[in-house]
């Protein structure tokens, strides 16, 4: 298995190849390493052009054997590793931070990157995060659960001190755990905070407890070596645990077996559409549904189905995303991965999508045993599995980004794994060229479809704009160029991992020093 300090490995086209050479002996390897191996591959590529794909924004035509290949890299590849001085934890912490991650598992994800960053920041020892038991799932597997925890600490020990609970003190003759004194910290709070309140709180009772934690931390840091911790945490450190690695792989691997395949989040589940006030194509019990988890769930507020439908507020249906592989080339034999709760409506609104492409599947429809099944897609799990796929399929389709936090991942993870193809309809645009199809005014509407999405982003690299989330796209602060124009971008050192252990090693030796002194 991978050293966890192999994240900041030799990368370079020699090492490729001789992975390739060693292919007689990966295949005798468990598929769990196999997942794991796939996902480094990125780490060691340089990410040459592979494609003569049209540029980001060009409106040309993009054939589909072109997007099944993945995005021109532009000369980019990932990297999360330090390249200024980045001194290993201190000896002596500020005190303990504990965290509780609220929401989805995806939600979690972001927090957990979040609260890495905050202990970093404040020169704290994280325990374990805590996630939230799931009440849309009725899952409460908690980190040991879904994640490698040996991986993680071990991944992160050049950035943060991670114990999984707090350490127990004596006083007055008695042991008892130490107490974390509670703190509901500002959404999106700036770097400054942590350094003056949380800080304080914490050198007072040496230890706090932020929660909730979802969104506590700016998104925008001017420290790319603070982002590139959170990509270092996103990317390598959080591995999911070897069943749903191991589950993964035996759905990629299956799908994989008759050629391509894409995936697609279809996000038409009860919760979002009733977020997005999408009620009016749903029948008056099926609204009275929807709005009664509105009102149950979101502030309120007044939400007309026409103007949301008019400026792409509302996810695309089944159908409607059908007719976008339609119109852009793509034959009904497309075999598609969907990734998705439970579809709210019904079948009726599966039907016409099914008549488009009839090679859907899903974790439940993949021929896998009852057992197989049980262990690894009960609640989050089976969201995990889904997020693997998506991973490594060859072609992603969000349905409705944005306010999706899988979505999100997915897509700035596909990113940083090689700029694998992401096709991402621009609801707005085509909101209006639905609704002339739904009048009857069918002339040239697939070629309208066409304009819009070839004026999309498919994955290459791209300057990040507001609102587009950082973890959505990590460039450029975790893309490096070995001859880049801007120095700011050159990779760093092939060194780099013995740099850091061997900073650890001496900080570690003076804490052992330290100890024997006293």
């Amino acid at each position: 298995m991978r050293r966890a300090g192999d994240v900041f490995g030799r990368r370079g086209n020699r090492q490729l190849k001789q992975l390739w050479g060693l292919r007689g002996i990966l295949e005798r390897l468990s598929v769990a390493l196999i997942v794991l191996l796939i996902c480094c591959i990125s780490l060691f590529t340089t990410f040459k052009s592979t494609t003569n794909r049209p540029g980001i924004h060009s409106g040309k035509p993009v054939s589909v054997d072109e997007l099944w290949e993945t995005a021109a890299s532009g000369g980019w590849r990932p990297s999360s590793a330090p390249r200024s001085d980045w001194p290993p934890p201190p000896v002596e912490t500020s005190g303990y931070l504990r965290v509780r991650c609220n929401g989805g598992l995806n939600q979690q994800r972001t927090a957990i990157c979040n609260a890495v960053l905050a202990a970093r920041i404040m020169n704290a020892t994280l325990v374990l995060p805590e996630l939230d038991a799931n009440a849309y799932w009725n899952d409460n597997s908690g980190f040991q659960g879904i994640y490698d925890v040996e991986h993680f600490i071990k991944s992160l020990r050049y950035d943060v001190r991670i114990v999984e609970t707090l350490p127990e003190i004596s006083k007055h003759g008695k042991s008892k755990k130490l107490k974390a004194h509670q703190i509901r910290p500002p959404r999106d709070a700036p770097v400054n905070w942590y350094k003056t309140v949380a800080l304080e709180a914490m050198k007072e009772h040496g230890a706090i407890y932020l929660t909730p934690f979802s969104h506590r931390l700016e998104e925008e840091i001017d420290n790319a070596e603070y982002q590139r911790l959170r990509c270092r945490v996103n990317y390598h450190a959080l591995r999911f645990k070897p069943q749903i690695m191991k589950l993964s792989q035996a759905i990629v691997s299956k799908l994989r077996s008759q050629g391509h395949f894409m995936s697609i989040h279809l996000r038409f589940e009860m919760d979002m559409l009733s977020f997005a006030g999408c009620f009016d194509i749903f029948t008056p019990a099926e609204q009275k549904i929807l709005k009664k988890y509105r009102e149950e769930n979101f502030a309120p507020k007044e939400l007309v189905y026409n103007e949301r439908r008019a400026i792409g507020k509302c996810p695309l249906t089944p159908e409607e995303v059908g007719l976008i592989l339609r119109a852009m080339g793509f034959e009904n034999s497309t075999r598609i991965y969907l990734a998705a709760g439970e579809l709210f409506g019904g079948d009726r609104f599966m039907k016409p999508f099914r008549a488009l492409f009839p090679r859907l599947a899903n974790h439940n429809t993949m021929g896998l045993s009852a057992d197989e099944l049980a262990e690894g897609t009960r609640g989050m799990l089976g969201s995990a599995v889904d997020y693997m796929v998506c991973l490594l399929s060859d072609i992603f389709l969000p349905t409705y980004d944005g306010p999706s936090n899988f979505a999100n991942n997915v897509m700035g993870h596909r990113l940083y794994y090689g700029f694998r193809t992401i096709i991402q309809p621009d609801r707005k645009a085509l909101a209006p060229i639905f609704i002339k199809r739904e009048k009857g005014q069918t002339a040239d509407f697939e070629e309208s479809v066409r304009r819009v999405m070839y004026n999309r982003e498919f994955g290459g690299p791209h300057k990040r704009i507001p609102p587009e989330s950082f973890y959505v796209n990590s460039w450029p602060e975790c893309f490096c160029q070995m001859n880049p124009k801007n120095t700011e971008d050159k990779c760093p050192p092939e060194n780099v991992v013995e740099n850091l252990n061997s900073r650890l090693q001496s900080e570690e030796g003076m804490r052992s020093s330290n100890m024997t002194d006293g």
